[in-house]
């Protein structure tokens, strides 16, 4: 169960990847809404993109010299990088080496923000290389996207076994917050069978699905296509409705 770090009665910054290593499963949308959905709940959001592909920094079409390449290999600190509380993406992420202490770089450089923000949202890779290791050794917790595609359910063992690596290794505290269904569609016999076999996955890797499962709606195709969020798209739409009920889930649940 998700509880928020609290010292001395302050609330810490919390890390939250967004992750699943494979691809079109809704896991850029829905670091874009969720980090969206907490600001309008009053949350100070820094949302990162650590994925080569930038597709997140496509979306808020973010226009910075600067990005998390450039922070992770040193060139500048992490203050610099952050426009609009965002830090881009580079395709040269793919280019970082796997050496000793490598996996521990993005933690070290996010501590620097704990004063700062509420929560830090981090788009991960469709990869479980060295830079989904840096988003894991960094984060308090991982909520993991899913479709009703029987790929993407299978590669949740493989992504547990990455996750219980990191937890022995080098985060000790990294917990799966939930999974979460999106493009979901009750109506298919897919769609119905879906939600038992990932509460089943669940209960095996010590986690829940999420109670909300983001519905499949036009208005997120529609959003991507305007580079907005949901919220300010279309915030009564199915999808906005679903999110809204993920971030209280989120914000709640402890």
């Amino acid at each position: 169960m998700y509880k928020p770090h609290i010292f001395k009665g302050v609330i810490l910054m919390q890390v939250i990847s967004i992750i699943n290593q494979k691809g079109g499963v809704g896991k850029t949308t829905t670091a874009h809404n969720i980090a969206c959905g907490l600001r309008l709940q009053a949350k100070k959001v820094l949302l990162l993109d650590l994925d080569s592909q930038c597709n997140l920094t496509f979306a808020l079409n973010a226009k910075s010299k600067n990005n998390i390449y450039d922070v992770l290999t040193g060139k500048i600190p992490i203050n610099e990088a952050i426009n609009n509380d965002f830090i881009a993406g580079s395709q040269h992420l793919v280019t970082l080496q796997n050496k000793k202490g490598a996996e521990c770089i993005l933690k070290y450089i996010l501590q620097k923000l704990e004063p700062i923000y509420d929560y830090v949202i981090i788009d991960t890779p469709p990869a479980l290389g060295i830079v989904t290791i840096n988003a894991l050794t960094a984060s308090d917790y991982v909520i993991i996207t899913t479709t009703s595609d029987i790929f993407a359910i299978q590669g949740i063992r493989l992504l547990t076994d990455t996750i219980n690596a990191v937890k022995k290794n080098s985060n000790h505290n990294l917990k799966i917050m939930g999974i979460l269904i999106t493009r979901f569609n009750s109506r298919t016999v897919m769609g119905k069978s879906l939600r038992k076999s990932l509460t089943d996955i669940a209960t095996k890797i010590g986690t829940k699905v999420f109670n909300t499962a983001i519905r499949e709606s036009i208005a997120i195709r529609e959003a991507q296509t305007k580079q907005m969020d949901i919220f300010s798209y279309a915030r009564y739409s199915t999808a906005g409705r679903d999110y809204k009920n993920l971030i209280n889930e989120i914000i709640n649940e402890g």
